[in-house]
């Protein structure tokens, strides 16, 4: 059972919460970034999340439709056979899906769910990520409440983004600023309008001065702690302790200290993008660079076949992108968890 059930998928993150760990969540965009982020899982002997944006998916869906849909139902089914293969299980997601493009990624997605739900087989993605963090709270939870009893009508669970993440994520924008702080008081209209649980579980991804893309430690001020006010101030109303399961976005560049701060906040999953991509294509560029008169057919050669071989070079970025995943599995404790 290497794709994780609705009832796993829901195991693994009791176990997070509880261990005070998280999955790291990779995006991946193609089968080569998929077998990385699986063996880099394996060799970490830990579970985790496999996710596709929407760029990921239209990418996957090939440049002459460019089909969100087609890519990441694509994906997803190759997952499923070769997932088979490596001795860890793995949740798929779809990352950061806009109001613009609902009705062209996650809305058939949940669609395709639904019915083989109802012909008796699980979902074919454990959980979709709903980004309404450009639109106005009231207008983001409202459509959360949608999606929310849609996902949890096809056994899915929801991810949402009720505040701003600064940075850029395949065309959503948003400045970094003082802007970028959930509040208490934003913590607990999500709670009235999404409950907290008993309509559907979801995954909630409050903003502590998270950035998208590249950054190096103390150009961004993280402030993790915060999360754990909000876990404190929406308990106390509700009667219960930690009532959150958090996301962690933007965590390039992230210091050691705060990325323990977030987990014993609630953090179970934490996204890896801009890392993983810098270590896929780092062998790749190596390998261009020390043999540029092979994978060129310089001034009339005829190159050489066994360096510009896609498998030669291929097989050097799944490496280090691999490397990069068991090296987020030891940041983010997830080292030595798998499900056994």
């Amino acid at each position: 059972m290497p794709i994780a059930t609705p009832e796993v998928y829901n195991e693994m993150l009791d176990r997070a919460k509880a261990g005070k760990f998280a999955y790291p969540a990779i995006n991946v965009t193609s089968s080569q970034t998929l077998h990385a982020a699986l063996r880099g899982f394996a060799e970490a002997e830990s579970d985790g999340i496999i996710q596709i944006s929407t760029g990921g998916a239209e990418f996957l869906g090939g440049q002459y439709k460019k089909d969100m849909v087609t890519g990441a139902v694509a994906l997803a089914e190759f997952a499923h056979i070769v997932a088979a293969k490596y001795d860890v299980t793995v949740a798929l997601h779809t990352d950061h899906c806009p109001k613009d493009k609902l009705d062209g990624y996650v809305r058939p997605l949940l669609a395709i769910s639904a019915e083989r739900v109802a012909n008796g087989q699980n979902p074919l993605f454990q959980s979709h990520m709903w980004d309404g963090s450009a639109e106005t709270l009231a207008d983001n939870l409202a459509i959360g409440q949608e999606l929310l009893a849609q996902a949890a009508a096809a056994k899915i669970i929801l991810e949402v983004e009720i505040t701003p993440t600064g940075g850029e994520e395949d065309g959503v924008t948003h400045e970094i600023n003082d802007e970028l702080y959930t509040t208490v008081d934003d913590a607990l209209r999500t709670a009235e309008a999404l409950g907290l649980g008993e309509k559907g579980r979801y995954l909630l991804a409050a903003s502590f001065g998270n950035v998208h893309g590249v950054y190096k430690p103390g150009n961004v001020v993280l402030r993790p702690e915060l999360l754990k006010d909000l876990q404190q101030g929406v308990g106390e109303k509700y009667g219960k302790t930690s009532p959150f399961d958090f996301v962690f976005h933007g965590g390039s560049g992230s210091t050691a200290e705060e990325i323990a701060t977030a987990l014993e906040n609630g953090v179970v999953k934490m996204n890896l993008d801009t890392d993983t991509q810098y270590a896929f294509t780092r062998p790749v560029a190596d390998h261009m660079f020390k043999n540029y008169d092979g994978v060129l057919k310089v001034d009339g050669e005829v190159g050489s076949k066994k360096t510009y071989d896609p498998r030669t070079w291929g097989k050097a970025a799944e490496a280090g992108m691999a490397k990069r995943v068991t090296e987020a599995c030891a940041a983010l404790r997830s080292t030595g968890t798998k499900l056994k």
